[in-house]
């Protein structure tokens, strides 16, 4: 079953490491963390964006994975996931972007008209299919279609609306 055949579920458990790992890390800080992706980049980009033009600051993460040994690899898909929100900043005023994410929008706006099929034919998007989850990667790579803001919340992420 695909992700998008789920309803009246009121609590999903994914596993991801390395998202624990960059979730926590700022979190432990004080920072408020939100979890962002392609599926809810604008309802994100709505719930920041005018918090960050009044000053607020943020840091858009892309947070790849790892290799069987443990060092980081970066990823294309979170490349566009992290452009993607921050598109949707710049779409609502938000200035003075650094240049890492300005070359995440950029990487972003390049992609979008293909964003479902380029996520399918990147590295990600082909081990996933060969593993099976070729339905879970296209869920993935649909654009906009949730409105909720997950916001960390002790060791959960709790859904919220922009």
């Amino acid at each position: 079953m695909a992700s998008a055949d789920l309803s009246g579920v009121a609590r999903i458990v994914l596993p991801s490491p390395n998202g624990s790992t960059i979730s926590s890390a700022p979190a432990d800080s004080g920072a408020r963390v939100i979890a962002a992706s392609l599926r809810n980049a604008s309802a994100v980009a709505e719930h920041l964006s005018s918090a960050i033009r009044d000053g607020a600051t943020c840091a858009v993460i892309p947070a790849g994975e790892r290799w069987p040994d443990g060092t980081l690899r970066p990823c294309v898909e979170d490349l566009w996931g992290a452009g993607a929100v921050i598109a949707g900043l710049v779409d609502r005023g938000v200035t003075g972007l650094g240049p890492e994410a300005r070359v995440a929008e950029r990487a972003f706006r390049a992609v979008r008209p293909e964003i479902a099929s380029e996520l399918a034919a990147c590295a990600g998007g082909v081990e996933l299919a060969a593993a099976g989850f070729a339905d879970d990667v296209e869920v993935a790579g649909q654009l906009d279609v949730s409105g909720a803001v997950p916001v960390l919340q002790g060791e959960a992420f709790v859904g919220q609306r922009a």
